[in-house]
């Protein structure tokens, strides 16, 4: 085969899930990855890895080695590499093979925190899993859409803490545990998020009263995040309804009729082609 026809084969087996080889390459990967998470979590048990620790090394090298080809290999058969390599897929599919390569260049063991912390990033491999869940675009899209709303809820919330915290403060006072500002805007966080750890309670009955408050507004304030996502993902499924996902850069939004993909220039028509 000539080198299009390589990277025509490699685009809709690797981007496509439509093909008898896209199927299984994607089962494949999926196996894979679930397995990278299985073996970085029995990593951190310390029997384990002082049991094992050989063949986990071994093991994630290889992980790392067949991430790394899989993500040369869309970059080389991807009709827009570098459209693909901005996407959030391409970020997540660099994240999984990045950690264990700059883990080498700390080989002192003035750096272990330092390599324990790349390792867990290697935990971004789950990330991965969302390309095969087309749900996830929705909800990713529904979460941008709603970014501002979601800000200025945050703006509230952290302006009602810091009001709620501040009295707190002024009343009860260091004698009862609220021995700063700061320390007292934690309590009203845990509070108002009813989490109630317990670690800080107030003592007079002004101060029980606030915390009474604060726990109602709590409640009545928790669930307004959840209605702004979930009113955005209904608009956005109904948009999605209407739109193609381009095996690319998993993006969508295009017109019905659109043969194209408007952000990175891949055919959206591709897989179809390869099977007729």
């Amino acid at each position: 085969m000539s080198r299009n026809a390589v990277q025509e084969y490699l685009y809709t087996t690797i981007f496509g899930t439509e093909t008898r080889d896209g199927k299984a390459f994607d089962i494949a990967l999926i196996i894979i990855i679930i397995a990278s998470i299985v073996v970085l979590m029995a990593e951190s048990i310390g029997e384990m890895q002082a049991k094992y620790g050989f063949w986990f090394f071994t093991i994630e090298w290889g992980f790392t080695i067949f991430f790394t080809i899989e993500y040369a290999l869309r970059l080389y058969c991807s009709p827009a590499p570098k459209a693909y390599a901005k996407s959030f897929y391409g970020i997540v599919d660099l994240l999984a093979i990045l950690p264990t390569y700059l883990a080498m260049l700390f080989p002192g063991t003035n750096y272990l925190m330092a390599i324990r912390l790349l390792r867990v990033l290697r935990i971004f491999r789950v990330l991965k899993l969302m390309r095969y869940l087309q749900e996830s675009d929705v909800l990713l899209s529904a979460l941008k859409m709603s970014g501002r709303k979601i800000f200025i809820f945050f703006y509230a919330v952290i302006v009602l803490v810091t009001i709620f915290g501040s009295l707190m403060f002024v009343i009860e006072g260091p004698e009862h545990g609220f021995t700063s500002i700061p320390y007292s805007i934690y309590w009203a966080i845990v509070t108002m998020t009813t989490v109630g750890y317990g670690d800080l309670v107030p003592q007079t009955d002004v101060g029980k009263a606030l915390a009474s408050i604060t726990m109602l507004m709590g409640y009545s304030i928790i669930a307004v995040p959840t209605g702004i996502i979930t009113a955005q993902m209904g608009q956005q499924l109904k948009t999605q309804r209407q739109a193609t996902n381009c095996p690319n850069c998993s993006k969508a939004g295009h017109e019905n009729d659109a043969s194209f993909c408007k952000y990175c220039g891949s055919d959206l028509n591709a897989i179809a082609k390869s099977e007729e």
